[in-house]
């Protein structure tokens, strides 16, 4: 047996499992940032809106959140919390890379389209204080495709024969 197809599959199954961590960390990060940075321009105006630009901000943050469930249940599935380590084939091992993509790339382009409209709901908070609702329905928007992400790497985790 080859280096390759002794290691070769749990290689692919953990760079899946950590792509799905990292750029969706990386989406978030990036996300929270851009709507921390509009937050720090309102709040030097009106400090009493700390908790609603908090709330805006830690939004895009939840891509990350789901990049480390997704990370998390693959690694689980996987075996690896069993103590022994897992032999996947090469085979297993793409099943498991290729269903984490959608959390890792659904979470990265996600939390930073979500940052980008966090920062302009701050913009209404700053202008229009009774209708920041509206930022948060349009925040929720993008949500709902890290959702579907979230939903996608789960649901192909969960179907890979061991």
């Amino acid at each position: 047996m080859t280096v390759l197809g002794s290691i070769g599959g749990l290689a692919l199954a953990l760079l899946g499992a950590g792509l799905a961590a990292v750029l969706s960390g990386i989406g978030s990060a990036k996300g929270t940032g851009l709507a921390g940075e509009a937050g720090t321009g309102l709040l030097c105006e009106d400090p009493s809106k700390f908790g609603k630009v908090m709330i805006l901000q830690v939004i895009p943050g939840t891509q990350g959140l789901y990049g480390l469930v997704v990370w998390f249940f693959a690694v689980f599935r996987m075996g690896l919390l069993s103590g022994v380590l897992p032999q996947l084939t090469v085979a297993q091992g793409m099943q498991y890379f290729v269903a984490c993509l959608p959390m890792a790339l659904g979470g990265l382009f996600s939390a930073i389209a979500q940052g980008r409209v966090a920062a302009g709901s701050i913009n209404i908070l700053a202008k229009k204080p009774d209708d920041w609702s509206k930022g948060m329905v349009l925040c929720i928007t993008v949500e709902f495709y890290a959702i579907l992400s979230l939903l996608a790497s789960m649901l192909m985790i969960i179907n890979i024969s061991a």
